[in-house]
């Protein structure tokens, strides 16, 4: 009996810990020090990253861009956005937005609505 409950909390933990492990799997990287294409490279490689870059008040803001939607959570969706880096000011990128709410959405094409992006 002791051997099947060590076994089972051994299975437990590691798959806790492996859960663990895959959160942290993510890489991160300083917009402002790479090119834009290094960026879309990073990102499309990766599958998706965080990217960090300054403010402008100066405060560090990040984000987590995706090469696709179909690694944004359920309800969400890959959104146009751009970020600085050394050779452009707005390279552009997708990170994950909350889908708007079927009565938000004012026409057909608007991103994120009727499941189209």
């Amino acid at each position: 009996m002791r051997k099947i409950l060590a076994t089972a909390v051994l299975a437990v933990l590691g798959t806790a810990f492996l859960a663990g492990a895959e959160a942290q799997a993510i890489s991160r990287y300083n917009s402002t020090a790479m090119s834009c294409a290094a960026v879309q490279d990073a990102i499309a490689r990766e599958g998706a990253a965080i990217l960090r870059y300054p403010g402008r008040n100066g405060i560090t803001l990040y984000d987590r861009y995706v090469a696709s939607g179909r690694l944004c959570a359920s309800g969400e969706f890959a959104k146009a956005s751009s970020v600085p880096t050394t050779d452009l000011r707005n390279c552009p990128v997708r990170h994950c937005e909350r889908r708007p709410d079927p009565e938000d959405c004012r026409n057909f094409l608007e991103p994120g609505c009727f499941g189209l992006d």
